[in-house]
């Protein structure tokens, strides 16, 4: 009997806690401008946060894997009021290289984690093993109890 194969699938969420409670983002665009203002792609909502406040970008390794850096501010170069802190420190330096289990403070009560999770994903295709059956859970079965027996 072939085994099937496992496929690990990488996955990057931010998840953020704000004025209005928490929310989980799945991470898949290149680019991702962060604060209050209704046009940016990821809405934090408080009034200490900058109307632009960070910009995400998606970065490629040598071995084709990808993460994400965070740069204080807008895409144009202007930074916050408040800054970033990650991990506790502020970040001084123009952009920081996020890691699995990073926090991201933007303001009071304004925070993010940044999840680099990989989970294993099954292939779809069906497959071509003459004994590979379906089991069935009795339960689904019609029985009639007046002759004991499954439709």
């Amino acid at each position: 009997m072939a085994e099937k194969s496992v496929l690990p699938q990488r996955e990057h969420f931010l998840i953020i806690e704000d004025d209005k409670g928490r929310q989980e983002i799945l991470l898949q665009e290149p680019t991702y401008s962060l604060g209050r203002s209704h046009d940016c792609d990821i809405r934090l909502r408080s009034q200490f946060i900058s109307r632009h406040h960070a910009t995400l970008y998606r970065r490629i390794r040598e071995d084709g894997s990808s993460y994400y850096s965070i740069v204080d501010g807008d895409r144009e170069g202007k930074r916050s009021v408040n800054g970033l802190l990650i991990n506790q420190t502020k970040i001084k330096q123009a952009s920081h290289d996020l890691q699995d289990g990073d926090e991201i403070v933007f303001g009071p009560q304004v925070f993010a984690i940044y999840q680099y999770r990989q989970r294993d994903k099954f292939p779809t295709l069906p497959s071509n093993d003459p004994f590979d059956i379906t089991l069935i859970d009795p339960a689904m079965m019609d029985y009639d109890d007046d002759t004991k027996e499954y439709d």
